[in-house]
């Protein structure tokens, strides 16, 4: 009884999913415990809880986008789309910062009062 090509590459397809989907249920279920249980301080927690999203990350790249095998244009449109989060998440927090740094030296009548004057709100 011979397989064809087909069928063996429809049965490493669903192998590729299987590992995948296992993978990303531990990298959730570790990062559940580890927080749960406060295995580490505060914060080397947040580390090692970014380094898990990382590898979840790669996990779904790899097993569901399928990032890596095929196109050479898969992975420069996945790249492209991190770059734009990046700046998104890294420009907020910095413009969140420097408002929270510009803001500190007043109370909280004083802000609202100063709000209310030059932003029209």
């Amino acid at each position: 009884m011979k397989i064809n090509v087909e069928q063996r590459d429809s049965s490493t397809r669903y192998i590729s999913y299987v590992v995948g989907f296992i993978l990303s249920i531990v990298a959730t279920v570790l990062a559940y415990l580890i927080v749960v249980n406060h295995v580490w301080p505060m914060a080397t927690l947040v580390y090692v809880i970014l380094a898990i999203a990382v590898i979840q990350l790669v996990t779904q790249a790899v097993f569901f986008l399928h990032i890596g095998r095929g196109s050479r244009w898969k992975l420069v449109t996945f790249a492209f789309a991190i770059l734009i989060v990046l700046i998104i998440v890294i420009g907020t927090l910095w413009i969140m910062n420097n408002l929270n740094y510009n803001m500190t030296r007043m109370t909280p009548d004083q802000m609202l009062l100063y709000m209310k004057q030059n932003e029209g709100i």
